[in-house]
């Protein structure tokens, strides 16, 4: 796969499955007796479980004749069936195992959870082809291989947050449980709470941020809201302000889409940007006084986090498994943490 291929196959946070999707056609014979479908596709596609046959029509990724089916219905002769199956890269075969601390908040047998420390890339791409979060979970998938003397599970990929980013990312383990997970991003239903420092005191206590996100003409290594609808993608991000700070505010960002770069554009496209984000114009006073003390200050602040001031702090869904809603929390990694005790200490005494 070409680097750029790669990077157009995740280009958003929720991989895009239209951009990946291939259908496959059956047409039933003249002579075949009714059946039903889900038994039907079986005999046909013998590499491939009932159960899943039968996500596949729940999910509605099966069709016959152009229309959604149930699940007991039964084919008759000349039935065109259809199915839509999303093709996603297996990693395990592009990847080297890598030992790589990770911070594990949960595992099963379908599903991992990882708190992921800034500096860390998701997935393999132009100039990071090691030390990759997907290198380190083959390496954990390897070890456990040898103490079951199985396979590794498939890495996948359900969404992804930026390089510098920390917080909660969630891997399904299995193609099932992919399948199941990201419905569930496709259809918005995915609980994600961010929380980031941003230049500026809002105007409002909370709001609803829309722009279509696309990659930015004069530099296509970030993004941009674009005027033009037909060159971005749908884009919604709630914000909250939790604390006001004179020159910065903590808010909390809530994702309905996850497009690249999302939270970081659109705070940007406001008129405020996340504290430290260079790509965005975060990395230098944007807020504040003319004074040397303030700015040496700012500066301190942004050696400590010498990052993009976001953190994927909650993530909520629907297991696989179970079908029961689970709910993961993630505290503020310690550079971001102690920036915002500097802020609160500056300000004391200021407003």
């Amino acid at each position: 796969m070409q680097d750029q291929d790669f990077e157009e196959q995740f280009e958003d946070e929720e991989l895009d499955a239209a951009s990946s999707i291939e259908i496959h056609e059956i047409i039933v014979d003249k002579g075949q007796e009714q059946l039903r479908i889900d038994k039907f596709i079986q005999n046909k596609l013998k590499e491939i479980t009932r159960s899943k046959i039968q996500n596949w029509i729940t999910e509605e990724k099966i069709k016959v004749n152009g229309q959604i089916i149930k699940s007991n219905y039964k084919v008759r002769p000349l039935d065109c069936i259809q199915i839509e199956v999303v093709k996603h890269p297996d990693y395990t075969a592009e990847i080297l195992p890598e030992n790589i601390p990770l911070n594990i908040v949960y595992e099963d047998e379908a599903i991992i959870v990882i708190n992921k420390t800034a500096g860390m890339v998701v997935h393999p791409g132009h100039g990071n082809f090691h030390g990759t979060l997907l290198n380190a979970l083959a390496f954990h998938f390897q070890q456990q291989e040898k103490k079951l003397d199985e396979m590794p599970p498939r890495i996948g990929l359900v969404h992804r947050i930026d390089k510098d980013t920390t917080g909660l990312i969630l891997i399904a383990k299995t193609e099932e449980a992919l399948s199941f997970l990201q419905k569930q991003f496709k259809d918005h239903t995915v609980h994600r709470r961010y929380v980031a420092l941003a230049w500026g005191d809002f105007d409002e206590p909370e709001g609803r941020i829309e722009g279509n996100i696309g990659r930015n003409e004069k530099n296509r290594k970030i993004m941009a809201v674009m005027e033009d609808e037909e060159k971005g993608k749908h884009a919604v991000t709630h914000y909250k302000v939790l604390e006001r700070l004179l020159y910065v505010s903590l808010i909390e960002c809530r994702l309905e889409t996850g497009r690249t770069h999302q939270i970081r554009v659109h705070t940007r496209f406001i008129g405020h940007p996340l504290f430290n984000d260079a790509a965005y114009g975060g990395d230098k006073i944007v807020k504040g006084t003319v004074f040397p003390k303030y700015k040496q200050f700012v500066e301190n602040c942004f050696k400590i986090l010498n990052r993009q001031a976001l953190h994927a702090k909650e993530l909520g869904f629907i297991h696989p498994i179970s079908k029961e809603k689970i709910m993961f929390d993630s505290e503020l990694p310690e550079d971001f943490a102690t920036v915002l005790e500097r802020w609160r200490t500056y300000t004391q005494g200021k407003v």
